[in-house]
């Protein structure tokens, strides 16, 4: 198999150092930040090496190419996005310590993602709807890398889907924005031009992300191993237990430890990097 290693600064030294770990017989540069070391085999010490040397590692079978899924799914708070967008709308209100503290017990999986939800809105009570464009235009940041994996796997042939516990305000937004393929979130409760603390139907949850995907890629008739899927938080485990390549980006430790495959330093195209793809790509 492949070891794929990645980092913002990636030494020769380190890249020889982890090939005699890994019994690798070649090594290969993808792009300035990831590199192929080909022919390796899994060991132990790996892992404490990349730690220390802060780069993503990551075995994949050298058969394995990015054409052969057809989707990919992603949160989209602090995933594909670099923001929290609940936080930065509770900003507007006066709100986001509050807001925040919930939201990070929610992403530890200390706290029901539903009522999570519930508790972090009803605190926005009152603020008014133009806000919403205000933190849309003014906050929003896409996380490194993400219009370049889009684009990649694009390219070869996968549909791509944001699967949101936030608002449907942003994710409409974003989808446009990327020309994504689909796109799922919550839907705030607007009355008089203000926001009424509520969310409209029934919550997108862990759950309710993991049955969304479900339906996306029964409908595309893939296979659960044709699927990425890509998250930060508790609430995307069972969403990234419905693909066959979980990816956890800059995540909490929990998810981690479940994922298939765990990105640490570098940006989302850092997925695009594990799997082969052509150089026209």
């Amino acid at each position: 198999m492949n070891l794929i290693i990645q980092g913002l600064e990636v030494a020769n030294s380190d890249l020889r150092e982890l090939a005699k770990l890994a019994g690798a017989d070649h090594i290969e540069q993808i792009t300035g930040q990831a590199f192929r070391l080909e022919n390796a085999s899994r060991r132990e010490h790996v892992a404490e090496y990349c730690a220390d040397a802060e780069l993503d590692f990551a075995f994949i079978e050298q058969t394995v190419q990015l054409s052969d899924f057809g989707l990919v799914a992603m949160d989209m708070d602090s995933t594909l996005l670099a923001i929290e967008s609940i936080d930065e709308i509770a900003d507007m209100h006066g709100v986001k310590p509050q807001v925040s503290e919930i939201t990070q017990r929610t992403m530890r999986g200390e706290i029901v993602f539903a009522e999570s939800l519930r508790q972090r809105t009803a605190l926005l009570q009152g603020l008014d709807q133009d806000a919403l464009q205000q933190v849309y235009d003014e906050r929003v940041r896409l996380s490194p890398g993400a219009e370049k994996m889009l684009q990649r796997m694009k390219s070869a042939g996968l549909r791509s889907m944001v699967i949101s516990g936030g608002f449907t305000f942003f994710t409409d937004r974003i989808k446009t924005k990327l020309n994504l393929d689909y796109a799922a979130a919550n839907k705030l409760e607007i009355t008089d031009g203000k926001l009424t603390g509520k969310v409209l139907g029934e919550i997108i949850g862990a759950s309710g992300k993991a049955e969304v995907l479900k339906i996306v890629r029964e409908k595309l008739g893939l296979r659960r191993e044709q699927v990425i899927a890509i998250g930060d938080g508790a609430n995307d485990l069972k969403m990234m237990e419905e693909a066959g390549v979980s990816i956890a980006y800059h995540a909490k430790p929990i998810v981690q430890e479940k994922a298939t495959y765990a990105i640490n330093h570098v940006g989302l195209d850092g997925v695009a990097n594990l799997f082969a793809w052509s150089a026209s790509s």
